[in-house]
């Protein structure tokens, strides 16, 4: 492997240099700067809205038959009541422009609706006039109901949970947060960059410059080489979505109304991390093997890229069963998921995140991707050595299986 470093090189200025590299990684940060943009104008107008709202001045007539209303209250609007037997007069007044709003309070608030009469002033602000004939009744009833009664049926009332395990408190969504980074990292590189490893295989193969190249560099090498080059890519890819979001976060947390977080309380669980990490490093080894394996059976990316759903497939659909990963650990077909090796990634990285994959579960299923992963890459080495040769058609599995037991055939 002495020419690994020159692989890695190439391979990355190569990526480096492509347009659709840079459209991918400027689209996230991009992408959050336009979130976090509308967030913040999203706040500001509703509180420029707020303000022009409080500030308006606009003519009012109320009839209170329910008796609920505080004359105090229904004062401070500067709104004139008018009595029952006056209500379709002030219906007309609205009708002709002479007042912008009537709010008729029924007798029956309960059975009966509040009848709002206004003028129109736009799709959006009319909902004012709504708006203020319930916040009148609020504010005047508020008076009469104990504060402590008043957040019961709001559903305000705070409380605090405490949980223990073992005699230690634990908090179970913290507590996913670290070996849960695992999970998150795969997810992002298999989606973003594994589609990637198919095209730079078949890319090659396309322009005919294979031939050149396995003359002076091993198979094994220039996949271990390609495989380096995309962890790498990775990181680069996140650090520019990280840090602008980061960065955002920091510089605007109070304008844009974020919560606080507070990174120092997180618990850290040195074995779960360690079983995430072996478990994400298994798993990556496993499908990146597998997807060069199919970008060298196969002549154009075209063609790659239907397999490349399949594996896609096979890989995030557990993800539609994460209430069944977490809240039954112990069902047969959560078990069957977490050891298949082609299903395994995200049932065992999710259920060690939410901790119910015990020790020896997580080393069966570790060492079963381990192995899994040795074997893979191993045929696809020897595939890639014979399969990248072929131009013109895709090879099948009978001489994929053939070539593989025939090892004369692979040089």
């Amino acid at each position: 492997m002495h020419n690994l470093s020159t692989v890695v090189r190439f391979e990355l200025v190569r990526a480096l240099k492509k347009k659709s590299f840079w459209i991918l990684a400027l689209s996230f940060p991009l992408m959050f700067a336009a979130i976090f943009g509308m967030i913040f104008l999203s706040n500001k107008a509703t509180s420029d809205a707020g303000e022009k709202l409080k500030d308006q001045q606009f003519s009012l007539a109320v009839t209170d038959e329910s008796k609920l209303l505080k004359p105090q209250i229904v004062a401070s609007t500067k709104a004139t009541v008018v009595a029952a037997s006056d209500k379709q007069s002030a219906i007309n007044r609205v009708k002709n422009g002479q007042l912008d709003a009537y709010i008729y309070y029924p007798s029956d608030i309960a059975g009966q609706p509040i009848e709002v009469y206004g003028k129109d002033v736009g799709l959006f602000d009319n909902g004012r006039y709504g708006s203020l004939a319930q916040s009148l009744l609020a504010a005047s009833v508020q008076s009469e109901i104990d504060p402590a009664v008043q957040k019961v049926i709001e559903g305000k009332i705070d409380s605090t949970s405490t949980i223990y395990r073992d005699g230690e408190i634990h908090n179970p969504i913290q507590e996913m947060i670290l070996p849960g980074v695992f999970l998150v990292l795969f997810y992002f590189l298999i989606s973003f960059f594994g589609n990637q490893m198919l095209t730079s295989t078949t890319e090659e193969k396309e322009n005919r410059v294979i031939e050149m190249i396995l003359t002076t560099i091993e198979a094994r090498t220039l996949i271990v080489g390609k495989i380096i080059s995309l962890i790498i890519l990775a990181f680069i890819q996140g650090l520019l979505v990280i840090l602008p979001a980061l960065i955002g976060y920091l510089l605007f947390h109070d304008q844009l109304k974020l919560p606080s977080v507070d990174l120092s309380t997180l618990p850290i669980d040195p074995l779960r991390i360690g079983i995430g990490f072996l478990a994400f490093a298994a798993s990556f080894m496993l499908f990146t093997g597998l997807l060069v394996a199919i970008g060298a059976a196969v002549p154009t990316a075209q063609e790659a890229g239907g397999f490349f759903g399949t594996v896609m497939i096979l890989l995030f659909g557990p993800l539609y069963a994460v209430s069944m990963f977490i809240s039954l650990p112990d069902a047969p077909l959560v078990k069957f998921l977490t050891l298949f090796p082609l299903t395994a990634p995200i049932p065992l990285m999710l259920r060690n995140a939410a901790g119910n994959l015990g020790l020896g579960e997580a080393a069966l299923g570790i060492a079963i991707l381990v192995v899994s992963a040795i074997i893979v890459m191993t045929i696809a080495v020897r595939i890639f050595r014979f399969g990248v040769l072929e131009y013109s058609r895709k090879l099948s599995f009978k001489e994929i299986f053939a070539k593989f037991v025939d090892r004369k055939s692979v040089v």
